[in-house]
């Protein structure tokens, strides 16, 4: 059996100008992770996204940076935010 793929849980808020692009799909495709969205709160002026993304160590790093890049602000977060 293989070990299951590493997986981070991100904290991403991200400013008006953001709201409209598919971020999380630009990720998917680009770096081949793949997402769980555990929370969100998008609104016309600003968003944030609880984000757990799974995929190979230098993906997840690539993608996280992409993030970044664009405006978002990313912080990684510890533990289980949802449970249940």
């Amino acid at each position: 059996m293989s070990a299951p793929a590493p997986s981070v849980r991100l904290f991403v808020s991200f400013p008006e100008e953001l709201v409209e692009r598919p971020m999380i799909y630009e990720i998917v495709r680009g770096y081949d992770v793949v997402p769980n969205i555990r929370r969100a709160n998008v609104e016309a002026h600003s968003g944030w996204v609880i984000l757990e993304l799974t995929g190979p160590h230098d993906q997840l790093d690539r993608a996280i940076e992409y993030l970044e890049g664009l405006g978002c602000r990313v912080n990684r977060m510890e533990g289980d935010v949802v449970e249940g």
